[in-house]
């Protein structure tokens, strides 16, 4: 496959940029801890609500009311009342992304979408009891289903256009099967992810979520090649790998760079180890 490494490419951003890169301000910081606790506490009254009214009889009004606050004020947080079950992931989008976007350069961009993916994990499994309850919900209702489902096309976008800005634009030609590559492979992290989320939530939440995650990636990189979009940099020399590893005799030597994702460091010595065997 024909494909550079292009650090002037990160991810294209969901959020409008300033014109600066200062870093966000304090009083910034806490407008967003506020922003994201109020759709917290419309998201619970509005679940409380569906559960026991059920979702078509719960109104809009009935959500503000019961969560203190005006109407006007939910509309500010969310544009429908499906939307007010998810007060979590447009800012979960938004780390992802930046996972994406302060990659090491040594990184393998597949490895960094792994990476990304698991912001979405996180945010499920900060509230287990939550998660839990509306995957049930979802599951009744076939518009809170649809709108999740708009949810889960977000982030295979966002991790689609990633591996694609690891490829040489110039070579998308006939033949050429990397932007095929480079979409399956995104489709394939978030099948991953998606399969091990339901496991865990139909289990009630129990069980070491992040390293059923850990194990299905592992799959995927066996399956795809870890090194999609890896290739060459954008000098045409070879990309130095994070982490590279050899045995001499019953003595195993290992060299990481500093910065290099724990997990890309343990499977290479494991590969080494097993060539040795």
């Amino acid at each position: 496959m024909q494909y550079v490494h292009l650090m002037s490419q990160p991810a294209r951003s969901a959020r409008t940029s300033s014109k600066s890169d200062v870093p966000e301000s304090a009083a910034g910081t806490r407008a967003a801890a506020q922003r994201l606790k109020m759709r917290r506490e419309l998201a619970a009254a509005a679940m409380e609500l569906f559960a026991t009214k059920g979702y078509e009889a719960t109104t809009v009004d009935e959500i503000a009311a019961a969560a203190g606050v005006a109407r006007r004020t939910f509309f500010r947080h969310f544009r429908s009342k499906e939307e007010a079950i998810f007060p979590d992931h447009d800012d979960t989008l938004v780390r992802a992304e930046d996972v994406l976007n302060a990659a090491p350069a040594h990184e393998q961009p597949l490895d960094t979408v792994c990476r990304g993916i698991k912001e979405v994990m996180r945010m499920y499994a900060a509230s287990p009891a939550v998660s839990v309850a509306r995957y049930k919900l979802t599951r009744e209702v076939p518009t809170l289903r649809q709108a999740e489902i708009a949810s889960v096309a977000r982030y295979e976008r966002l991790f689609t256009r990633y591996l694609l800005g690891h490829f040489d634009e110039r070579d998308h030609t006939d033949g050429n099967d990397d932007p095929l590559m480079a979409e399956v492979a995104a489709s394939a992290v978030v099948t991953a992810h998606n399969h091990v989320l339901r496991r865990w939530l139909r289990a009630g939440g129990q069980g070491d979520v992040e390293a059923q995650l850990d194990h299905a990636f592992a799959i995927v990189r066996e399956t795809f090649g870890s090194g999609i979009g890896a290739g060459r940099t954008a000098g045409g020399a070879p990309a130095r790998p994070a982490a590279t590893a050899r045995t001499s005799g019953d003595v195993l030597v290992a060299v990481a760079h500093t910065d290099a994702p724990l997990d890309e460091v343990m499977r290479t010595i494991k590969q080494a180890l097993k060539n040795n065997a």
